[in-house]
C-alpha cells in the first residue's frame, strides 16, 4: 500500500475488552478504530469538534461505511491508522482509512466511508461549506477531489 499519499496517521493499541472469544479484535471494533482517527483527522484538518456538532452549526451523518478485514489483531497490538478525504461533492464526502500493525506493516483493514454535511435543526442534508473545501485542500495539498460550487453570474 501507498502510505506517502496519507497525511494523517493516529495509533490505537489494542485493550483487552476488545477481544472475541477468538481471542481476536471484533469485527465491529475495526470501525471504531477508524472512527476514531477520522474524528482526529478533522481537528488536524482545522474542525473545530464537539460532542454534538462541527463548529457549532453544523452535523456530519455517516450514511456508508465499508471494510476490507485483509488480517487479524490481537490483545496490546500497536496498530497506525492512515485517513484521509478523498473527494467532496455537493453535501457529502469520502473518507479514506487503512490500518497496519506498526511493528510489522502488515495491512489489517481498509475503510471507505461517505458522510453527509447536514443541517442540525432539519436534519436535511446541506452543501459543503466551501471553508471546509479549503481547509481540506491545504490540508491534502490538492491531493483530493474537491467539487467546487459553480458561481451564478
Amino acid at each position: 500500500m501507498e502510505h506517502t499519499k496519507f497525511k494523517h496517521t493516529h495509533l490505537v493499541r489494542v485493550r483487552n475488552y476488545e477481544i472475541d472469544w477468538q481471542g481476536i479484535v471484533h469485527n465491529g471494533n475495526y470501525l471504531l478504530y477508524f472512527e476514531v482517527a477520522r474524528v482526529d483527522y478533522f481537528k488536524k484538518v482545522g474542525l473545530e469538534i464537539d460532542e454534538r456538532s462541527i463548529s457549532g452549526s453544523v452535523r456530519i451523518v455517516l450514511v456508508r461505511n465499508e471494510i476490507d478485514y485483509l488480517n487479524t489483531a490481537t490483545f496490546d497490538d500497536e496498530l497506525k491508522i492512515f485517513s484521509r478525504i478523498v473527494s467532496i461533492r455537493n453535501s457529502s464526502f469520502v473518507c479514506e482509512g487503512v490500518m497496519i500493525h506498526a511493528k510489522s506493516n502488515i495491512q489489517v483493514a481498509k475503510n471507505l466511508a461517505t458522510l453527509v454535511w447536514t443541517d442540525p435543526k432539519t436534519g436535511k442534508s446541506t452543501p459543503v461549506p466551501n471553508e471546509f473545501r479549503k481547509l481540506v485542500d491545504k490540508y491534502e495539498e490538492g491531493n483530493a477531489e474537491i467539487l467546487w460550487p459553480k458561481i451564478e453570474v
